[in-house]
C-alpha cells in the first residue's frame, strides 16, 4: 500500500469518528505495507481521556502481533500526536510517524514541542503535514457542524 492509501484509511477511521460526534481523528498501523490495526477518538463515547485513535490502534496491534514492540510497524495519523500519544509511539517502538494535519494546541511532534528530539531511548522517523488539507479540512468541519449543532441546540 502506498502512503496516501493508507492515509486515506486514517481519514476513513475518522470520518466514523466524527460521525460518532467523537473529535475526527484517525489512526492506521501498516507492518511491511500491510494493516495492522486501526484506531479513532472515542473519548466522549467511552468517557476516557485515553481513548485516543493511536492509543487504539497501538493497543490493537500490540495484541494482534503478540508483543508491545512495533520497531517494525508505522503509524499514520490524521492529526500530530499529543504528548501522551506520542510517547506511546516511543515506547512502544513505532519506527515511523506519518501525521497529517498539525496541532498547534497540543502538537507534539513539532508544533508545541517535539518529543522526538528529545534524548529518549527511541526516535521514531517522522513525516508532518502529510495530506495537512484534507486532514485539518475535516477536523474544521467537524468543529463547524458542532457549533452549529449548539446553537440550533442539538447538541
Amino acid at each position: 500500500m502506498t502512503d496516501e492509501e493508507i492515509m486515506r484509511l486514517a481519514l476513513e477511521q475518522a470520518k466514523l469518528a466524527g460521525d460518532d460526534l467523537e473529535v475526527p481523528v484517525g489512526a492506521v498501523i501498516v507492518r511491511n505495507g500491510e494493516v495492522v490495526s486501526t484506531g479513532r477518538n472515542r473519548r466522549e463515547s467511552g468517557k476516557n481521556a485515553l481513548a485516543h485513535a493511536e492509543i487504539e490502534a497501538i493497543d490493537s496491534a500490540c495484541k494482534k502481533l503478540g508483543g508491545w514492540r512495533l520497531w517494525e510497524c508505522e503509524m499514520f495519523v490524521t492529526l500530530e500526536p499529543c504528548p501522551m500519544c506520542a510517547g506511546a509511539i516511543i515506547n512502544s517502538r513505532i519506527r515511523r510517524l506519518v501525521f497529517g494535519a498539525s496541532d498547534s494546541k497540543a502538537g507534539s511532534c513539532g508544533s508545541v514541542i517535539n518529543l522526538f528530539d528529545l534524548p529518549y531511548n527511541h526516535r521514531p522517523e517522522i513525516t508532518g503535514g502529510f495530506m495537512a488539507d484534507e486532514c485539518a479540512s475535516l477536523l474544521s468541519g467537524f468543529f463547524r457542524r458542532i457549533r452549529e449543532m449548539k446553537n440550533n441546540n442539538e447538541y
